[in-house]
């Protein structure tokens, strides 16, 4: 697969702090905003219940991942994340007919699959922020940061076995395969941060395990619990495999672009990390001086250590990004974010379903591809 970038298509500045609107649709902030506080209150006081359920002090490590304590033990009400799967959850229960707090065991399972992605993820990729705040790993050590991750996922299957019904068990196995994908996603992440060239086509792929998969689970999960048929769960599954690969489009772009404050993250923080995202693997793809010469430096990059690499100047990113802008990879992933949203509202018609859900759906479609970098 080739791209058609080229610097004279972009229309991004490359300046930091801007807003990410690749779809650009018209946000009901006030209905999204609304969806996710549901999915918020219906699903957290199960999902402490399930925290609490850990032997200590894997019960405390996780509850400051979750940002309900600090590093010391004290209550606060940091930042726990948009709960955009939760919310995805209570209302494919809606979907099936049934009411949103049948999909609330389901919410709380992919929020806790999601959140042991998070805490491996953080370690793996030796990430020292997440949402304005010290990694598990940075805090409590590399040890704690594996297990606490490893009984989050045990958790979800729990939570979802001891409902013992029929369709409790088709909701399993769904959560599982997601799981499998997703670990497959990042197995095929980190494999890509060591080699030259990486094709548009694994990146969407690795794209699709590490985050369609899950978003897929939690937009299908609820229906499942709530009764629906095979058909109507996969239809769902279709809509939220194409939004995972729009929020994943744009979660690369704040990757290399976002704005610390927002993204809570380092500067540059993808490239610092030497990892083949869409903006880059796009810009390689394009030809042309600009991806011959990006080509060239991230070959020699390849070859540094990461002590190197992590002593590179503002400056030394901030070219890096330049190249990949002028390239074309940018503009390319915008373009992508809006085509993989477009494929996802698509599916929507695809099945029977109440004209509000569906309008529901598509506002935190429209809200997932729409966020401040």
């Amino acid at each position: 697969m080739t791209t058609s970038t080229s610097a004279s298509t972009s229309t991004s500045t490359g300046n930091r702090g801007e807003t990410v609107n690749p779809a650009s649709p018209a946000i009901d902030t006030t209905s999204v905003t609304a969806l996710l506080e549901r999915g918020r209150t219906l699903a957290t006081p199960v999902l402490r219940a399930a925290v609490d359920r850990l032997a200590p002090p894997m019960d405390t490590v996780a509850a400051y991942h979750f940002g309900w304590i600090d590093a010391d033990g004290n209550p606060t009400t940091g930042d726990g994340g948009k709960a955009v799967r939760p919310a995805l959850a209570l209302l494919s229960a809606e979907v099936a007919g049934a009411a949103p707090e049948a999909g609330i065991p389901g919410a709380v399972a992919v929020e806790l699959v999601h959140n042991f992605s998070l805490l491996h993820d953080d370690l793996m990729d030796g990430d020292e922020q997440r949402r304005h705040r010290d990694t598990v790993w940075k805090v409590h050590g590399p040890a704690q940061a594996i297990l606490v991750g490893d009984a989050l996922f045990a958790l979800a299957n729990e939570i979802l076995l001891e409902l013992g019904t029929v369709d409790a068990g088709r909701a399993t196995r769904r959560l599982t395969l997601a799981t499998r994908k997703l670990i497959d996603g990042q197995a095929q992440d980190i494999s890509y941060e060591h080699r030259e060239r990486v094709t548009v086509e694994e990146c969407l792929e690795m794209e699709g395990n590490k985050t369609g998969a899950l978003l897929a689970c939690a937009v299908s999960i609820g229906a499942v619990l709530g009764g629906a048929d095979d058909r109507t769960a996969d239809t769902l599954e279709k809509y939220g495999y194409h939004l995972g690969l729009a929020f994943q489009a744009v979660d690369d772009l704040l990757g290399i672009w976002g704005d610390p404050e927002a993204t809570g993250k380092q500067t540059w923080s993808d490239l610092r990390q030497r990892k083949k995202s869409l903006p880059v693997v796009a810009a390689l793809a394009a030809g042309g001086p600009a991806s011959e010469r990006l080509a060239g430096i991230l070959a020699a990059d390849a070859k540094k250590s990461a002590t190197e690499i992590a002593d590179f100047t503002e400056e030394e990113f901030a070219s890096r990004a330049a190249l990949i802008e002028e390239a074309g990879g940018r503009e390319w992933t915008s373009q992508e974010a809006r085509r993989q949203h477009a494929t996802a509202i698509a599916a929507l018609d695809e099945i029977e379903m109440p004209e509000q859900v569906r309008a529901q759906l598509v506002a935190l479609a429209d809200f997932v591809v729409v966020r401040e970098r």
